[in-house]
């Protein structure tokens, strides 16, 4: 844990008790702050007053008595309107922060230039996030882990000189972190996605832009104009800046050519990932390139960060390769919650029994028709099912499922009758999960459990 000694005996307001409410709860209270904790929902409330946190009624206390209101990341901060406390806080000049900006003012308090790697991106952060921390464990270093990726920030121990804070960032997070300032900044890419919690893709690029804007080292992917666009204008402004592409790019300084991640005006031979399972797909590649920039821009060797690659076992519902019937391969790509990152998968194989659907985001699936090619059926479960087969119809043969463990039977014995070298079933849902699922995690812990359960025999 990470006391929040820099609000040792102030009063402060905390909105939202789940994962990272809860941890902002206990971290402020080992600090000796005097917290006001709520939430809207009586659950969550319940689980606060078990471990004995304070209740208040934010919409019945005195805001001027608080130092700051703590957000939790999935309340409305602007769009599609503020939260009721956010009016209240602002009405009586309080401060909005989260659980990010908590830990970045210890940082600063505590070991300033206490090592802190932050990534955001709307796609391949947390892979990025996860082989970063892989590459840096392998070669030594005491790591932290967490952030968006699962562990709440302020349930790793706090900074310190010889110990590095790998945390990942999402869009929510970083416009409740004013003060955010890593040592080493990634924003990998820029697609539209959460439009509705930032008002359009503009305002989106701009929060994301915030990440990096401070950083020491700021590491910008160049494959979309919104990132291209701030990787110009942090040059113009004096900062250091690494320019990073998933292809030869005559505007990177980092890229990945074939399968060998390439350094511009370096002598050192060249990173191969052509053997790295885990790190399969050209996304992939970019992830790599991403996590290779960070190690170097912290001092690993480049033979300690090929070593890391080599051992990196991947990330849990991205590309996540569940297990084999025959020729058949079953993979988990629960984390595609979107069409761009669905491509991402599309991209990496063919003969493809792809399983989508469910609480579909803007666009649908309507961008992934040049790969469409690529799949041999389409396995259609949750509310967005209608919406798709709408896109598919004439394109790609489909069937409706409805549920998960019904797409996975009748894609299972499709692609057993398959003549390709490699069938593959795929979960890229191209959805968030809320329809059927509590998140991602959950939907992917299912599409595993049920594929090994008919792997070992079962229907």
């Amino acid at each position: 844990m990470t006391p929040v000694e820099t609000l040792r005996g102030e009063k402060v307001a905390v909105f939202g008790l789940g994962g990272s409410g809860l941890s902002t709860v206990r971290a402020l209270v080992a600090s000796g702050a005097e917290v006001a904790a709520w939430d809207d929902g009586e659950t969550a409330r319940a689980r606060a007053s078990a471990e004995g946190f304070r209740l208040v009624d934010l919409s019945q206390a005195e805001w001027s008595a608080f130092r700051l209101l703590v957000l939790a990341p999935g309340v409305p901060l602007t769009h599609p309107e503020p939260h009721w406390t956010v009016k209240r806080a602002r009405a009586a000049g309080v401060p909005v922060v989260g659980d990010i900006e908590l830990f970045a003012r210890e940082r600063a308090a505590r070991a300033p230039k206490a090592p802190f790697v932050a990534i955001t991106g709307t796609n391949g952060k947390s892979t990025t996030t996860a082989l970063i921390a892989h590459v840096l464990r392998e070669a030594g270093r005491d790591v932290a882990l967490g952030g968006n990726i699962g562990v709440p920030v302020l349930d790793l121990p706090p900074p310190a000189e010889g110990r590095v804070h790998v945390i990942e960032c999402s869009s929510f997070q970083i416009d409740l972190a004013p003060s955010l300032a890593p040592s080493v900044g990634l924003l990998i890419n820029i697609t539209p996605d959460h439009l509705d919690r930032h008002g359009d893709l503009a305002g989106y690029a701009a929060v994301k832009e915030r990440l990096v804007a401070d950083a020491d080292v700021a590491l910008i992917g160049v494959d979309d104009e919104p990132s291209r666009a701030i990787c110009a204008r942090l040059k113009r402004a004096g900062r250091r800046v690494v320019a990073i592409s998933a292809a030869p790019s005559p505007l990177a300084d980092v890229f990945v050519e074939g399968h060998r991640i390439v350094q511009r005006d370096s002598s050192e031979v060249p990173i191969d990932l052509g053997a790295v399972r885990a790190l399969r797909g050209a996304h992939n590649g970019q992830n790599a390139a991403f996590a290779f920039a960070a190690a170097d821009a912290l001092g690993v060797s480049r033979a300690d960060i090929a070593r890391g690659f080599a051992t990196f076992p991947g990330l849990a519902h991205r590309m996540e390769q569940v297990g084999r019937r025959g020729r058949v391969l079953f993979v988990n790509d629960s984390k595609a919650t979107n069409a761009d990152a669905a491509e991402k998968a599309l991209l990496s194989f063919r003969d493809i029994h792809w399983i989508l659907g469910g609480k579909a985001k803007v666009g649908g699936v309507e961008p992934l028709r040049p790969l469409f090619s690529r799949v041999a059926k389409a396995y259609l479960i949750g509310a967005a099912a209608d919406d798709f087969a709408a896109t598919l119809d004439g394109a790609v043969p489909f069937q409706h499922c409805g549920t998960l463990a019904r797409a996975i039977a009748a894609a299972a014995e499709d692609a057993a009758r398959s003549a390709a070298d490699e069938p593959v079933v795929l979960l890229s849902p191209a959805c968030a999960s809320y329809d059927q699922f509590a998140n991602f995690e959950a939907r992917g812990d299912a599409f595993r459990a049920q594929v090994q359960n008919l792997l070992n025999g079962g229907t």
